[in-house]
């Protein structure tokens, strides 16, 4: 693949990102002014950090692509979910240590 072919597809990734985050955070936050919403609720259910929440999420899908890898192919969900699901999550990670530093900045 030539760089031009993968700068396309890292644009049509993301375009599925964006998609797939937007359509998830109606489904599970349920809260528009609060992105990190179902991974609060959770974390308090839990006495877990948001974060760590996010990486047990997270890992499902990488257990998944590890699965992927080994030869598996699911019949549930094509690999290609599995990785934009956790590109959803990273970016969601990315989010939630801008928002910690921010924060420590505050105080």
């Amino acid at each position: 693949m030539k760089h031009k072919e993968m700068l396309d597809t890292i644009g049509i990734i993301f375009s599925q990102v964006k998609k797939i985050h937007t359509e998830g955070q109606k489904e599970y936050a349920m809260n528009e002014n609060n992105v990190f919403a179902n991974f609060e609720r959770i974390a308090n259910q839990t006495e877990q950090s948001k974060e760590m929440i996010l990486w047990i999420y997270l890992m499902k899908h990488i257990d998944g692509i590890a699965s992927y890898l080994r030869g598996h192919v699911s019949q549930r969900e094509n690999v290609r979910g599995r990785l934009t699901d956790a590109i959803v999550y990273l970016c969601i990670l990315w989010g939630m240590i801008n928002d910690k530093e921010k924060n420590e900045y505050i105080h």
